[in-house]
């Protein structure tokens, strides 16, 4: 099933996610639901907020064919190294990109839909800065809270936009 998409500025983004505590039915139909939303909107990664669930869990699929999701439950970074400069989008912000300042390479740990402890280590590629992203999605931080002032300002005419479409969804 397709989720809806939760967008900037509504506050369930800025908000952490709870942990998972245990793998039943119901976070195995989130997966699959996510996978499906992101595939649908020609994402490379959405975590649980996007859709308005508060728990820590995203999907990711960075291949071409669109055939190799990653379910990470509980995902957490334990190393970072380097920096390297990189320009993101978020289907949450949709039209919004921008330069953000990201580590190289990121070892991750996280739990898969079987129970099992899977890690990660120090990608130094595409999917560190989707890992990031998506785990930064998980404690509440925004990418454009990443950005420079200068970059920030770059977007500023079409973040007003986002919150001027945000209260119109409210007051409905």
């Amino acid at each position: 099933m397709i989720l809806d998409l939760v967008y900037y500025p509504d506050p369930l983004l800025r908000k952490r996610c709870a942990p998972i505590e245990e793998i039943d039915e119901e976070v195995c139909n989130l997966a699959k639901d996510m996978i499906e939303t992101m595939y649908h909107h020609r994402g490379v990664g959405l975590a649980a907020p996007q859709v308005g669930v508060l728990k820590r869990i995203c999907v990711i699929d960075i291949s071409e064919e669109k055939n190799s999701p990653l379910v990470l439950i509980n995902p957490e970074i334990t190393e970072r190294k380097g920096s390297v400069l990189s320009h993101e989008g978020c289907l949450s912000f949709p039209g919004i990109y921008g330069n953000v300042e990201r580590a190289e390479s990121v070892s991750v740990t996280y739990t898969d839909l079987e129970g099992n402890t899977q890690r990660i280590e120090k990608e130094s590629s595409f999917l560190s800065i989707v890992l990031q992203h998506e785990i930064d999605h998980l404690d509440g931080i925004l990418f454009i809270q990443l950005m420079t002032p200068t970059e920030r300002a770059k977007i500023r005419r079409e973040l007003k936009e986002l919150e001027r479409k945000f209260k119109k969804r409210a007051q409905v």
